[in-house]
């Protein structure tokens, strides 16, 4: 299917400013970021998708559609430690409350970067990305003539988000969309959540997670002693995997290092442990496809959680 390009806005120059050292070898993002072209040697690809329908329809606090922009003004002053370059793709905007057209917009332009060899790193937006992630990157394997790619979805949450989209499609089904769609391809559904707050996911979310067989570990278990399990825990789960697919909902963060989301964390997990979990995820050769939800700058409190979003963009780029 043809990528929509009515849903599009391209590179903006304005959100990459920052200041400029004149020693050698001090280069920020700002500096290095390049707006996509056609023929760009493949490299890690930013692509944004300004859309929080989906955190309405689950009746949140809306804002996120302007998360990839305060994203974007955070990294441009961040250094830049990277060999291999980075581009700037530009938006998929979603209109009014249009999140499956948007859903599918964004699809498509992620299964024309994979098709090139680009990693693509998508800025939320509301968690309604998972299902549009997970679309362009199943179209993509599935274009391959692979049959059956065992993809597995590690899911850095408080939330399962695997609510029943019979009722309502949303922020809170994208999961329970991807296992459908898993069933009907023949797929193996393989889903890993850390970070889950069992104060804030009904019963019926806990059966639906123990049925699928999903991977869980609350935020309970998240401490300094328990992270080498963790870790393994981890490893364990991508050895089965061929490919993966990291998704990041800002709100597994404590409301004090991630106060600008739909539902700060009252426990939540830090970053010190999240970090290490992602290296390990970025590590392992197998990362197809990465994306950050929930970030929403109205609701932020001295640009903490845009800082913290960066940073983990940074750190998912570090490898080349």
């Amino acid at each position: 299917m043809p990528f929509d390009t009515s849903l599009h806005h391209g590179f903006d120059g304005t959100l990459w400013q920052g200041r400029t050292d004149p020693e050698p070898d001090s280069e920020r993002w700002h500096q290095m970021i390049q707006p996509l072209a056609e023929g760009d040697t493949p490299g890690c690809t930013l692509l944004g998708f300004a859309c929080d329908a989906g955190v309405a329809r689950n009746h949140g606090r809306v804002g996120a559609s302007e998360g990839p922009a305060a994203l974007r003004r955070a990294l441009a002053p961040l250094a830049w430690h990277r060999q291999g370059p980075v581009y700037d793709a530009g938006d998929v905007r979603c209109e009014g409350d249009a999140m499956e057209v948007a859903q599918q917009a964004l699809a498509d332009r992620l299964a024309s970067l994979l098709r090139v060899g680009h990693l693509p790193i998508v800025l939320g937006g509301g968690h309604e990305v998972a299902y549009a992630s997970w679309s362009g990157l199943a179209h993509h394997l599935a274009d391959s003539g692979k049959k059956a790619p065992r993809v597995g979805i590690v899911n850095l949450d408080a939330h399962f988000d695997l609510r029943d989209p019979q009722y309502v499609r949303s922020s809170g089904t994208p999961f329970s969309q991807i296992a459908n769609d898993c069933a009907q391809r023949g797929w193996l559904f393989q889903y890993a959540c850390f970070g889950i707050s069992r104060a804030s996911n009904t019963q019926v979310l806990f059966q639906r997670a123990a049925h699928l067989n999903v991977m869980v570990r609350e935020d309970r278990e998240f401490d300094a002693t328990c992270l080498p399990g963790l870790l393994n825990d981890v490893e364990e789960f991508t050895e089965d995997c061929d490919h993966l697919y990291l998704t990041i909902d800002l709100d597994v963060l404590p409301a004090t290092e991630a106060p600008g989301v739909s539902a700060p964390a009252a426990r939540g997990v830090p970053l010190s442990l999240i970090e290490p979990l992602i290296e390990c995820i970025r590590d392992s050769g197998k990362l197809r496809l990465a994306d950050l939800a929930e970030l929403n700058p109205g609701l932020d409190i001295d640009g903490r959680t845009a800082r913290a979003a960066a940073r983990l963009v940074h750190l998912l780029t570090l490898n080349d």
